[in-house]
This record gives structure tokens, C-alpha cells and sequence, in this order.
């Protein structure tokens, strides 16, 4: 009987791949892939396994930069793919694409590396960025394809020939069209309600946010702020006293880490981004799917997701007061206005993002590094 093929996926959060890559998942096992994630434990990690997948702990710092453990994760990688024998590996995120591409390159296993973004020390000029370039240089040197989220990391990582040979734009991870159906926009009785789905640390805009919060409700009484999003531990002592202060004050109401984000998202009237990097913002294209205009970061894999002045506005990353001309701007319009401006999105992302186009594009490269 012939084997089956055999899927390896290296990843650092379980949630983020159960959130925006299950399809992905699905379409392996229905195929008949024995599939199987490698992952740090925690508490999303039954998501994956009620898909069918089989899952692989694998515990590493998803931010640290000590040495020492990330040659251990190094290490766990060489040894999982010397007991998995996967016919094909796929890694997300820095960590796995350097550490996992360089094993698969050592053990000569076929692999694909999806770039979901660049991150600060990439995108800022340093040290430790142009070290981060040279290693994914050696980490994706055999990679049978790197797949790229928007068309100015895939530019900086090809000028910097920090990648070299097959590569392929992805429109980001895509969104289910189904999953996320349009819904239409809601009365404005109550108030105006802005939302921010975002992770509390500084590079995804949450002090602007904040700040802009407190800023338009003692202006506009009509201005409602919702916030959801987890704290990043080393960043929780700063954040947490604030928002806690805020939500007491009635600035903003914050929902926390909720596994129910499209009902919040239907319950408001404009999404706000304003994160300083993206690979592409899955936040943006879930937004517009359900119909909400939205104000975004001007920065590559935000400003991709929207049309400017039709779909929503951009604004300057890490500028309050850019954020605040954005937010004004919204408010100045009329309800048909904003609500037009959400349907127009939901027509963009029909057209350009639906999520079976990157299962297709996965589908397809596997064949091609398995076949090579």
C-alpha cells in the first residue's frame, strides 16, 4: 500500500495557526496528508488536535534572543525531523524559518518558508537586523519556496539577497469568505464604536491607540472605544495599570483575549490598525469581509488590505496625531458614508483575498518540492 505523504509544520502559536491557516490544515487531511504541527504548548493547542492534526510540543521563547536556548531549539528541530522523516516541511514565523529551514537544509528535507513579516529589527537599520538577513540568506538557500505576505518584504529580502531562488507572493493568509460573511452595518443610536484587535505591545500601536482614545472621548461624546487583545508578558507591567485606569474612566471598554472577535467586530462601526509592521493584517481583511470601513497604518501588509479614501485611511505608524486626523476624519463623515465605505471593502476583498487562492498556492508547491 502506498504511504502516505507526510506534512511537517513548524510554528510558534498555536492560535495564529488555528485562526488564519485551518483551511490550510483541512485541505492537507482531506487529501489524506498525515498531517502534524510542532508548536509550544499552551492552551489553544486543542484547536489544532480537534481539526485531526497531530500534535508536536515544542516549547521555545517565541521573542527571546538567547543564544543558547535557540540552539536548542535548533537541536529539537534536527532531532524531529530525524523521527518524523516528513516527506515535506512548512515553517512560519522568524524563529521556526531559520532554525527549522536550517535543519531541513542540514537533513535534506524538501521545504517551504512563509515570511508573515519582517519584524523591527529587519525593517529598522542595525546589527541585529543585517545578522537576521545573512542567516535567512543560509535558512532558505535550499528552501523549495518562500512564500512572501506583501510585495515590499518580499523586495527587501530579494535586494538583500537574504533570499535567492523560488519565491512567490501570497495575498497574506487570506480570509474565509464564508466564515467571516458580510454583515450589515449597525445603528449608530448608541455611539460610534472604534475597535483595535491588536496585542498590547508598543510595535502594534497600542499607545497611540490609547492615547487618541482618551483624546476623542473628552472631545466627542459620541465616540465609543473597544480594545481585545492578550498582554504580552514582558510588556504587562507597563500596559496593564493604564488600561485598567482607562476602562475605569469609561475611555475604553477592554475585552481582553476572546475567541469571539467577529461578533465584537460586528457590534462596531470602524476597525483601527495601527501597527508599525505586518506581513498582511489578517485583522484588516476580516474587517472589511464583514463590512466595516477601517484605519489602518500606512505600512506595507496594512496599506495593501484597503483602498484610501474609499475602503478607509491610512495614518502615520507611531504618530498619535496622525491617528487622531483619521479619527476625525471618520467622525466628520455622514452613516451612509462609513457604511458605503465598509461594502466597498467587503467587494475589495472578495475580489483580491479569498483564502482558497493561498490553499491552492500551498497545495501546488508542495507537489512540486515532493515531485523535485
Amino acid at each position: 500500500m502506498k504511504r502516505k505523504m507526510k506534512i511537517l509544520i513548524l510554528c510558534n502559536y498555536a492560535n495564529g495557526l488555528y485562526l488564519f491557516r485551518k483551511e490550510v490544515l483541512a485541505a492537507f487531511l482531506e487529501r489524506g496528508y498525515e498531517t502534524a504541527v510542532s508548536v509550544p504548548p499552551d492552551e489553544n493547542c486543542g484547536k489544532i488536535e480537534s481539526l485531526g492534526v497531530r500534535l508536536i510540543p515544542t516549547a521555545f521563547e517565541r521573542r527571546g534572543n538567547n543564544p543558547i536556548h535557540d540552539g536548542k531549539l535548533f537541536l529539537r528541530y534536527l532531532k524531529l525531523l530525524k523521527e518524523e522523516k516528513p516527506d515535506v516541511v512548512l515553517t512560519y514565523t522568524i524563529k521556526p524559518n531559520l532554525y527549522g529551514g536550517l535543519a531541513c537544509r542540514l537533513r535534506k528535507v524538501p521545504y517551504l518558508v512563509n515570511v508573515t513579516g519582517l519584524g523591527t529589527a529587519m525593517e529598522q537599520p542595525g546589527m541585529l537586523g543585517h545578522i537576521l538577513f545573512r542567516f535567512y540568506r543560509v535558512a532558505t538557500k535550499r528552501a523549495a519556496c518562500v512564500f512572501f505576505q506583501n510585495e515590499t518584504n518580499r523586495k527587501s529580502m530579494l535586494d538583500k539577497k537574504a533570499v535567492q531562488g523560488r519565491n512567490r507572493l501570497l495575498p497574506g493568509s487570506g480570509v474565509n469568505l464564508k466564515e467571516h460573511p458580510f454583515v450589515p452595518y449597525p445603528k449608530e443610536d448608541g455611539g460610534i464604536v472604534f475597535l483595535a484587535v491588536i496585542r498590547i505591545m508598543k510595535d502594534k500601536g497600542i499607545e497611540e491607540y490609547l492615547e487618541a482614545a482618551e483624546k476623542i472621548t473628552s472631545e466627542n461624546a459620541i465616540a465609543r472605544f473597544y480594545l481585545v487583545g492578550e498582554y504580552e508578558e514582558e510588556t504587562r507591567a507597563l500596559y496593564e495599570p493604564r488600561i485598567e485606569a482607562l476602562t475605569a474612566k469609561g475611555v475604553i471598554r477592554y475585552f481582553g483575549h476572546i475567541d469571539n472577535v467577529p461578533e465584537v467586530m460586528a457590534q462596531s462601526h470602524i476597525i483601527v490598525h495601527p501597527s508599525y509592521h505586518e506581513g498582511l493584517s489578517n485583522v484588516l481583511l476580516e474587517a472589511a469581509a464583514c463590512g466595516r470601513m477601517v484605519l489602518a497604518s500606512d505600512v506595507p501588509g496594512c496599506r495593501e488590505t484597503l483602498c484610501q479614501g474609499k475602503t478607509g485611511f491610512l495614518f502615520q505608524p507611531g504618530d498619535a496625531e496622525s491617528l487622531l486626523a483619521a479619527i476625525r476624519t471618520s467622525l466628520s463623515l455622514t452613516r451612509q458614508q462609513r457604511e458605503e465605505m465598509g461594502v466597498l471593502g467587503r467587494q475589495h476583498v472578495e475580489g483580491a483575498f479569498d483564502r482558497q487562492k493561498v490553499i491552492e498556492a500551498y497545495l501546488e508547491e508542495i507537489q512540486k518540492a515532493v515531485n523535485k
